[in-house]
């Protein structure tokens, strides 16, 4: 005779276990996610490299370009255009670490002229803060990425050659490797998805952030702003990382500007406009070109924002976004996981198929 145990004790302890088990795999995960950084993010970033290259190829491709050349037309204008970026960076960034202690010695003379515009309360904020922080630091935690990520931009290229030699042969094998029909359906439509959705994602941020740099470069070279190439290619990346990445692109070349000239002048020009401009594609042209291509909560950005920055750093930042849309996605085809795509979602609707693409 079995023995049935009604209590509520006997239900709680099977969802104990369940929950137990849940957080054992997820701290596995974030363990193997921060022990993995060194390999796991050059391949991230390959991919996202790839994304991009597979948008512009498929929107290149057509009756008079066939898709071999429209695939190497792909690869040009988006590693040339990330080879160009990393060089600028990589170059200037040594020239500004290196003037970054005259910059020390200047900025309390230019705290000085911030008193008459701001007051005395504000300004002792400034003095008790921004002063005693090292900007050597700052500038080669800021800048060091540049030359260690140009070190990498050989390994991040040979990862997309590969990737992109294997595109159309990758549909065939995961359908193989599912060996169920329906279940190879479900994973060639989850892959759509996320391939849709990291398109329009990308596509869109490179167009949105290209735009805001131009208009940022030409208002530094106005000003004649040092470095304004550099503020310049920051303001481009800075973008993709969600809600402080456009404050920071404003505040560097703001701050630099204090230090620079001997007029406030500057400094007003790069926050009223530079911020004006920051705020109107980030609040109006961003989203309505996005659409429900990212139905993602702004808590949940935020969330994403937290968690990857500290797991992979100022990369993770980066990387925020286009990660948690995927696993939305994946989430999303997963029936016992579907409830939490749906919290992560923005108004509950989950996009769980994509239009196709030419191959």
């Amino acid at each position: 005779m079995t023995s049935h145990d009604p209590s509520p004790v006997g239900s709680i302890r099977p969802r104990l276990s369940t929950c137990r088990d849940i957080a054992i795999i997820m701290a596995l995960v974030v363990w193997g996610l921060y022990m993995g950084s060194g390999f796991l993010i050059p391949l991230t970033l390959a991919l996202l490299v790839y994304v991009l290259i597979i948008a512009v190829a498929d929107r290149v491709a057509g009756r008079f370009v066939p898709v071999w050349l429209a695939n190497l037309i792909g690869i040009a204008v988006v590693l040339t255009g990330l080879f160009a970026v990393m060089f600028v960076l990589g170059n200037q960034a040594t020239q500004f670490a290196r003037a970054v202690p005259t910059y020390e010695t200047q900025f309390d003379t230019a705290v000085n002229r911030v008193v008459a515009l701001v007051g005395n309360d504000v300004t002792k904020f400034i003095r008790d803060h921004l002063i005693n922080i090292d900007m050597s630091i700052i500038a080669r935690s800021a800048f060091g990425g540049a030359t260690s990520f140009l070190n990498t931009f050989l390994l991040i290229s040979l990862y997309v050659f590969f990737m992109m030699a294997e595109r159309v042969i990758f549909r065939d094998k995961l359908r193989l490797a599912a060996n169920d029909v329906e279940l190879g359906r479900e994973l060639s439509s989850m892959m759509a998805a996320i391939s849709h959705s990291l398109q329009a994602y990308v596509g869109v941020k490179t167009f949105v952030s290209v735009l805001t740099s131009l208009i940022s470069y030409s208002v530094f070279r106005w000003l004649d702003l040092e470095y304004a190439e550099t503020w310049a290619v920051l303001t481009f990346a800075l973008n993709f990382i969600p809600s402080i990445g456009s404050i920071v692109a404003v505040v560097f070349p703001a701050m630099v500007s204090l230090v620079q000239f001997d007029t406030i002048t500057p400094f007003l020009v790069i926050v009223l406009f530079c911020g004006t401009v920051q705020f109107m594609i980030g609040n109006f042209l961003d989203p309505a070109l996005l659409g429900r291509s990212l139905n993602m909560s702004t808590f949940m950005v935020i969330i994403a924002l937290t968690f990857w920055s500290a797991v992979w750093g100022v990369i993770g930042a980066f990387l925020s976004v286009p990660l948690t849309v995927c696993i939305l996605i994946v989430f999303s085809h997963i029936p016992a996981l579907r409830p939490l795509a749906i919290l992560m979602s923005k108004d509950g609707e989950l996009l769980t198929a994509a239009p196709k693409t030419p191959e």
